[in-house]
């Protein structure tokens, strides 16, 4: 029963160091910027950034910014 008891302290103080590692929750105020911030930490994976790149080359360049093209007419 000893060993038992330490067993479960050493698993217990594994969970508070893991507890206590873990970072703060944030609190974003508006979606936005909660998907900015995703955006931002989360790597893209190489196949799928591979596959985009290749879509993107066929794309004729433009050095007009899209909202001149937009509300040219007006």
């Amino acid at each position: 029963m000893k060993q038992e008891s330490k067993f479960r302290t050493k698993q217990q103080q594994d969970l508070d160091q893991q507890q206590t590692t873990r970072p703060a929750p944030v609190e974003f105020p508006t979606v936005e910027a909660m998907l900015r911030h995703d955006a931002l930490h989360t790597p893209v994976p190489p196949n799928i950034a591979f596959r985009l790149q290749k879509s993107v080359e066929g794309l004729p360049r433009s050095d007009k910014p899209w909202w001149r093209k937009l509300f040219k007419g007006q």
